[in-house]
């Protein structure tokens, strides 16, 4: 069964290298780190700006077993929204089960 990658549909963490205008442009992200977070894993803080300006990006993994949107890792929101938490960029959308 083929399925879609969740979409980014919004980023609020700015000073990310891969966010242009609110948007994330990484082809794919990866949420969660080395602890039980919905962190973005992808973030990367730099002066040169990255990604692929035409595409909007997506979910590629998600380590963040409790979320209810994971299934077999992967992310089945409809689209995610990334912001700051404590600090660092998370998955707003994050949902406990």
């Amino acid at each position: 069964m083929a399925m879609k990658m969740s979409k980014i549909t919004a980023c609020d963490v700015t000073d990310c290298s891969y966010n242009q205008k609110k948007q994330c442009h990484a082809l794919a992200i990866t949420v969660g780190g080395p602890e039980v977070c919905a962190c973005c894993d992808t973030y990367l803080h730099a002066d040169k700006k990255g990604g692929v300006p035409e595409i909007t990006g997506g979910v590629g993994a998600c380590k963040v077993e409790s979320c209810s949107f994971n299934s077999s890792f992967e992310c089945g929101a409809p689209g995610i929204k990334v912001g700051l938490h404590h600090g660092h960029a998370d998955c707003s959308t994050f949902k406990a089960r």
